[in-house]
């Protein structure tokens, strides 16, 4: 009878994770909370952190979510509109424009998601699953990450112990109360987190991965508490972090599309030592959005005809300002198109101009026209097939499964320095100087705010960053092209969905909703 118990209450909290925590729209088909009975008694803390992963991994493998949320919602990416393709009742325009709404389904999913993870999360931490020390260690890594995208994104946090049952509203968390919650999460698991420097073994926390979180926390303290001012004390915080990552082993390495193919780690001489947390979710999602219906790899698929970018990010980059082909200026991280075959006609980084195929001749969309991706768009509505500006940054020719999504990298962490230096007083030129050097850019003469906001982007675009890094830097609600909504800082943070707040009375709407 005691094993019934437990599954029926490990059935009910991994189906209250499903709902968001908050999201209780019991339905009729819901009669496993009729069922219940007993009390909280524990999960399988093994099985159940393995889930948590997977649901992790879930949630970065697809293109909707929180990758939508994190990058479409700025200037890396706009999904426009072709005919009636990706029309999607406007859930890609309205994210670019700034219209959202607390009905959104890209934002309804994402809080859900993250409550489920908190939640999961906290019944593996709970001492009657009876976990071990470092299984504690990596759930509390594990729901810090999650409650940073609901910190960031939403600004408050919803919280239940197992103990609550659906009849009981969570409490609810101010972004002030669920950052000490978190940062208090990740000093007391780091210590019991393994030391791994870069192996394979990095698909699960360690030491590094939750460095890098905690600095990441700080490096963002001074918005998240609403100081508005980064504190001196916080930037060195950050400093410290990122060095103690370099100690773990990790380093800046060339060959920057190399990063992104399959971890590198079988050549000793040849160690990807960026990846500090990755996963092995497919990244096939983020090679088919952006890719005309015609470039197709062989045992592969083609292209869903979907993400761009703008001229405005295109241009941050050095090099010719319409030609991508080998050898026309650019630094290594803006990519190239190439014309000889190469990756099957597949290039890295920033497609534009026209596209060749596997035999290195010119592909046309299907209506017969040249393939040219331009670098105008008319607007979010009544493009063809071929405008915008594609983006890959991981190669078909690598495969679509290479199961090595990076989630966290040294690259990150390392501006991440440059930038708290820049911000304590300190002059991080050098520092950013090296990593273009390494990337194929040339020497800046000095380092602005400016200077490190577009270097992250130019580094790090695609990574689920830009929001995060626009909102520090004061320049997420500015204008930029296809954007409606400009000026107004509640965008700053998405609305509570609908749902949440009718179910959760201690729900407060965020400003502007």
């Amino acid at each position: 009878m005691k094993a019934i118990k437990l599954n029926k209450i490990y059935i009910w909290a991994l189906s209250l994770g499903m709902l968001g925590c908050t999201d209780l729209e019991i339905e009729q088909t819901d009669s496993i909370f009729t069922d219940l009975s007993g009390e909280f008694t524990g999960v399988q803390a093994e099985s159940s952190l393995t889930a948590l992963y997977n649901s992790v991994r879930g949630q970065l493998q697809t293109q909707e979510n929180l990758y939508a949320l994190a990058e479409v919602s700025t200037d890396e990416f706009v999904v426009p509109t072709r005919g009636t393709d990706w029309g999607d009742n406007g859930v890609w325009r309205t994210l670019h424009s700034h219209t959202w709404s607390p009905t959104h389904q890209r934002v309804k999913n994402v809080w859900n998601d993250q409550n489920s993870n908190v939640f999961n999360a906290t019944t593996i931490i709970d001492s009657r699953s009876s976990p071990t020390t470092q299984q504690v260690a990596e759930a509390k890594f594990l729901r810090a990450y999650s409650m940073f995208w609901l910190i960031d994104m939403f600004g408050q946090v919803p919280f239940r112990t197992p103990d609550e049952g659906p009849d009981v509203n969570p409490t609810v968390m101010t972004r002030t109360e669920a950052y000490d919650f978190a940062v208090t999460d990740l000093t007391e698991a780091i210590p019991d987190l393994p030391s791994v420097g870069p192996s394979e073994e990095l698909v699960s926390a360690s030491k590094a991965a939750g460095m890098i979180l905690l600095a990441k926390f700080y490096l963002n303290k001074h918005i998240y508490t609403g100081s508005g001012t980064p504190d001196a004390s916080d930037m060195q915080q950050v400093i410290s972090l990122v060095d103690d990552i370099e100690a773990e082993g990790f380093a800046l390495k060339e060959g920057y599309f190399e990063l992104f193919e399959d971890g590198g780690y079988e050549d000793i001489n040849d160690l990807n030592t960026e990846t500090i947390w990755f996963t092995t979710a497919g990244v096939g999602e983020n090679i088919w959005n952006t890719l005309h219906y015609n470039q197709v790899v062989p045992d592969q698929a083609g292209g869903w005809n979907g993400f761009t970018t703008i001229a405005e990010f295109y241009d941050l980059f050095e090099g010719d300002a319409n030609v991508n082909t080998t050898g026309s200026g650019q630094e290594e991280r803006r990519g190239f198109v190439p014309t000889d075959g190469t990756n099957f006609g597949i290039g890295n980084g920033f497609l534009i101009g026209q596209q060749y195929d596997a035999n290195g001749n010119p592909y046309t969309d299907r209506t017969g026209a040249p393939l040219v991706f331009t670098k105008e768009l008319p607007g979010l509505l009544g493009n063809n097939e071929r405008t915008g500006i594609r983006v890959i940054k991981y190669n078909p020719a690598n495969g679509a499964f290479a199961n090595h999504k990076i989630v966290f990298r040294y690259a990150d962490a390392y501006l991440m320095k440059a930038e708290a230096m820049l911000r304590s007083g300190g002059d991080p030129t050098a520092m950013v100087n090296a990593l273009r050097t390494l990337r194929g850019a040339s020497a800046l003469g000095s380092v602005t705010e400016q200077d490190i906001i577009d270097e992250r982007g130019r580094e790090l675009y695609g990574e689920l960053w830009r929001r995060n890094d626009l909102i520090r830097f004061g320049q997420f609600t500015a204008p930029w092209s296809y954007k409606e909504v400009s000026g107004d800082d509640t965008k700053n943070l998405f609305p509570i969905p609908a749902t949440a707040i009718i179910s959760n009375p201690n729900l407060v709407q965020n400003p502007g909703y």
